[in-house]
């Protein structure tokens, strides 16, 4: 039904908390009913921006509401989607879906058991860039990704690889389509507790590498990615919104290439957190399929969770061989 509006409660008023209410507010299919936080003047300034949406307690906005945006700290998401699934409410629960696989593998199955749509905050998913790449590449060999970041205090309640390295994985795999065969990562925590810097190596069952870099404390913000494929070769700067592609399909004629042409592309950007909104419309009032379902948020959170762990063992390994000092790093 086009015309009915999908009623919205919203769980935290932080910083992306905030964007999630205006996107609700201004949408043309959802109606926010309701802001919890447990800072109460949080949810009640952020209820305002929004249009005048009230603070309303858990249980009372669970009543409310027929779909949850759950925007809280990421150590509550697996909490709070239980007590949501459970009452037979739609969740949008932003990245990472939880804590450990037990509990993405949990709400996966309750899910599926009440038969709710359940939605995984992965933004780039519903990005222009996403679109123009996926586009062009069908069978990677290498990719290479880069996102560096100025230091805020934002988001350092996780390590680098959950914060940001998290998008770089889910696109990555998106792109593959294999499962992982093997990670290899390092990374240093450096202002925080957590790594606020890390580089991986994924290797994929079908034999593509993808070597992934994320900073959450570099002097500039830098979003690029490069693709080896039997397509050809592809280069995208997202700052700068514009790919290049070498291939045989589109593009001008390279002199003396056997063949080859380069490909120029500049695309628009559209507000990727409205896109996520009206998918998640969709699936809940029309039955649309989801399009980051729980399963690839659980594939991402193993992605992370494994480039994690293989950061512990480095670290352990030059500890042990007397590389690097047990104390945090600092530079």
């Amino acid at each position: 039904m086009q015309g009915r509006m999908l009623r919205v409660g919203l769980v935290g008023a932080g910083y992306f908390g905030r964007f999630h209410a205006l996107k609700a507010a201004a949408s043309k299919r959802e109606e926010l009913v309701g802001v919890y936080d447990p800072v109460i003047e949080n949810a009640e300034q952020v209820g305002k921006e929004a249009g005048g949406a009230p603070y309303l307690p858990l249980d009372e906005l669970l009543d409310q509401c027929e779909a949850l945006i759950i925007a809280a700290p990421a150590e509550e998401h697996y909490k709070l989607a239980v007590k949501a699934i459970q009452a037979g409410k739609h969740v949008l629960i932003e990245k990472p879906i939880a804590s450990t696989l037990e509990q993405a593998d949990h709400l996966i199955q309750l899910a599926k058991e009440k038969n709710i749509v359940l939605q995984v905050g992965h933004l780039l998913r519903y990005s222009a860039e996403q679109k123009a790449i996926s586009e062009r590449i069908q069978r990677p060999l290498y990719i290479e990704t880069t996102r560096i970041a100025p230091f805020k205090p934002r988001g350092v309640d996780v390590s680098v690889v959950l914060d940001l390295m998290i998008h770089d994985l889910d696109l990555v795999m998106a792109i593959v389509n294999s499962p992982i065969d093997k990670v290899d990562a390092l990374g240093a925590a450096v202002t925080s507790e957590f790594e606020d810097i890390a580089n991986a190596r994924v290797t994929f069952q079908n034999g593509c590498v993808a070597t992934i870099a994320a900073s959450r404390i570099s002097l500039k913000t830098e979003r690029k990615m490069r693709i080896f494929s039997e397509e050809g070769y592809l280069s995208a700067d997202f700052m700068e919104k514009q790919l290049v592609m070498i291939g045989r399909e589109k593009g001008l004629p390279l002199p003396g290439t056997n063949g080859f042409r380069r490909e120029a592309v500049k695309w628009k950007d559209h507000d990727n957190l409205e896109q996520e909104h009206a998918a998640f419309a969709a699936s809940c009032l029309d039955g649309a399929p989801v399009i980051v379902d729980a399963v690839a948020g659980r594939n991402a959170l193993e992605a992370a969770l494994a480039v994690i762990n293989s950061v512990k063992e480095s670290r352990e390994r030059m500890q042990a061989s007397g590389l690097l000092s047990p104390k945090k790093m600092s530079f």
